[in-house]
């Protein structure tokens, strides 16, 4: 593969910059990695308003867990193994932040408080600690043209995510209208 260029690993840092955060501040989705003690790879969502991925300091940030499938593979994992990787996205930018580092998890208080939205204060918050910060190059959202509105169309070919649901269920394709007409409820509670 070669080696990589001066410039490519002179950018990689173990601190947030005044850069970092004004990205971090516009951002309003992520991808957060974790692993659990044998090394099982988990890579989930994450999402909120923009900034909700909060820098306490330059060297630590907080993200609120907020209502979701309750299956708790991220925060499993955080208490096995602490390495994270962030994947951080602003639309309509080709690059990303990305951000490794170590974390807990937390109930504290004070820390949950400042991360309400909508009047609902998350019961739980992952606090990372930075050790490797660095712009991703742009190629792979280019490639696939992920912020091109033509590549929207792509959505209607993909089955439903209620025909997905009972497919990998093994239960009756019908099913996966009942599972989609619960779902567009569901989705209408985000706090």
């Amino acid at each position: 593969m070669g080696e990589p260029d001066a410039p490519t690993t002179q950018k990689i840092t173990d601190h947030l910059d005044e850069n970092c955060l004004a990205f971090l501040a516009h951002s309003p989705f992520c991808c957060l990695s974790t692993s659990d003690a044998a090394g099982n790879c988990d890579c989930s969502p994450r999402g909120d308003y923009p900034g909700f991925v909060r820098a306490l300091d330059a060297q630590t940030l907080v993200i609120p867990d907020r209502l979701g499938n309750k299956i708790a593979d991220s925060m499993t994992n955080i208490l096995d193994n602490g390495h994270v990787g962030l994947l951080c996205f602003v639309p309509g930018m080709t690059e990303t932040l990305r951000i490794n580092g170590t974390a807990t998890v937390t109930d504290d208080p004070a820390l949950l408080a400042m991360l309400e939205q909508d009047h609902a204060v998350p019961d739980l918050a992952i606090v990372v600690h930075t050790e490797q910060v660095y712009l991703h190059c742009g190629r792979a959202l280019l490639r696939g043209g992920l912020w091109d509105p033509e590549t929207q169309d792509l959505a209607a070919e993909v089955p439903s995510s209620g025909q997905i649901w009972a497919s990998m269920s093994g239960w009756d394709p019908t099913v996966g209208t009942a599972i989609d007409d619960a779902m567009a409820g569901a989705y209408k509670v985000l706090y």
